[in-house]
């Protein structure tokens, strides 16, 4: 089988396309035959060495994708065979993504697709969706689920509404019932966040983005889910009613991030940060379980319409989706293996 891989850590050049041997799933784990891989930051920044050393001699790079179960291994229902699934997390901790034509995994990461869902929004989920799932669970008196109406009442403001996260994250607090609030960078990118369902967009480039954003929520914001918390750390104070939550999922180039301590004291302010790999597998299982319930919906969807561009991609030019999502690519970045 065709697989992309990198035995070395640095710029896109250092992908290259190999013959593997189809791998064999073993106990607990399923076979994955590939049709679509998706890209995320964290695919290039491990790449690039930017998420530590190499764990392993030689790494096939992606965490997401879609395609159909072909085999099952020893504790594994094989039942499960032909089933359309996505896949979530695939290279976590192990040496083998999506960038294949066959990965194996272990059976709970690969998870049932409706008959209407596309492999496109398959593998779109996983990082982008999962991290969006946590991000809107973090508030006081969350029970850690969406659902409809779960939000209902609640104000969310979104960061970034145009990118993979930001428009999970809209799609998901509108299927729960929140009132969506985003900003962006620009009128494109506002006519995506409105396509993927923001009730109120805000272009922090223009006057005075916190006051629209007061005008659109007069009693404060419940929850702001943070792409840039360093960039944006005034206007979350601005905008957060007593009580809320600034849920970080993302950081500048920097890394730093400085707090006036007593204006968040006496706001009783929370700072939650979120990295999807490491959050407890509680709470990684009911973010799975409530993204696929968000599916079956007709909830979350991919498209120019849904405000998520595709941009598509052969196996053999990794390289170049690696470089796309780099450059800041708007929309999603997909690899089609077969």
């Amino acid at each position: 089988m065709k697989a992309v891989v990198y035995s070395e850590q640095g710029a896109a050049d250092v992908l290259r396309v190999v013959q593997r041997p189809l791998p064999e799933p073993g106990a607990g784990e399923v076979r994955v035959a590939l049709r679509v891989s998706g890209v995320n930051p964290t695919d290039w920044k491990s790449r690039r060495g930017g998420r530590g050393a190499m764990p392993f001699p030689e790494v096939v790079p992606n965490q997401d994708g879609a395609g159909v179960l072909d085999a099952v291994g020893s504790g594994v229902d094989p039942a499960r065979v032909g089933e359309p699934v996505w896949v979530w997390e695939a290279q976590w901790q192990r040496p083998g993504g999506t960038a294949q034509e066959y990965v194996t995994v272990p059976s709970e990461h690969a998870v049932r697709l409706p008959d209407d869902a596309s492999f496109d929004l398959g593998a779109s989920l996983g990082i982008p969706a999962l991290t969006a799932h946590r991000c809107l669970t973090t508030f006081e008196g969350s029970t850690g689920r969406l659902a409809p109406a779960v939000l209902a009442g609640r104000t969310v403001l979104v960061a970034g509404g145009a990118g993979a996260v930001g428009n999970a994250a809209i799609q998901l607090a509108r299927w729960a019932g929140a009132t969506v609030l985003t900003t962006v960078s620009g009128p494109a990118k506002a006519e995506l966040a409105t396509a993927a369902g923001a009730q109120t967009v805000v272009n922090y480039r223009e006057g005075d983005p916190a006051a629209a954003l007061r005008a659109a929520a007069p009693e404060g914001v419940d929850l702001v889910v943070e792409v840039a918390p360093a960039a944006n750390a005034e206007l979350d104070r601005a905008v957060l009613r007593p009580g809320g939550t600034v849920a970080c999922y993302a950081t500048e180039a920097s890394g730093d991030l400085t707090m006036p301590v007593f204006p968040l004291m006496a706001g009783n302010i929370r700072y939650q940060f979120v990295l999807v790999y490491t959050v407890p597998a509680d709470q990684k299982s009911a973010g799975v379980a409530d993204v696929s319930a968000a599916v079956a919906a007709g909830a979350l969807r991919v498209g120019v319409g849904a405000g998520l561009p595709l941009h598509r991609f052969p196996l053999e030019q990794t390289a170049a989706a690696h470089d796309a999502v780099e450059g800041g690519a708007v929309g999603k970045v997909l690899i089609d293996i077969t």
